[in-house]
């Protein structure tokens, strides 16, 4: 059984550079350029859509052997 997901860092800020509709899934970039998946659960308040270009703060986490987003709240 594994533990739960482990936060790497609080915070940051970045923008919404991708997004799916179809599949609920997508991808936010800090400002020094790293990347992090989404999916569309992990939006703060559960509207399950973001658009493209949306200034966001996320929360990193450890999930599936990869670092994902999670929090993904408009700033």
């Amino acid at each position: 059984m594994t533990g739960p997901a482990v936060v790497r860092r609080a915070v940051i800020d970045g923008i919404v550079t991708s997004f799916s509709d179809s599949v609920g899934w997508g991808t936010v970039t800090s400002p020094d350029g790293s990347e992090f998946g989404f999916h569309c659960v992990e939006i703060a308040d559960g509207s399950r859509t973001i658009a493209v270009g949306t200034q966001v703060t996320f929360d990193v986490l450890a999930r599936f052997g990869t670092w994902q987003a999670s929090r993904v709240a408009p700033a």
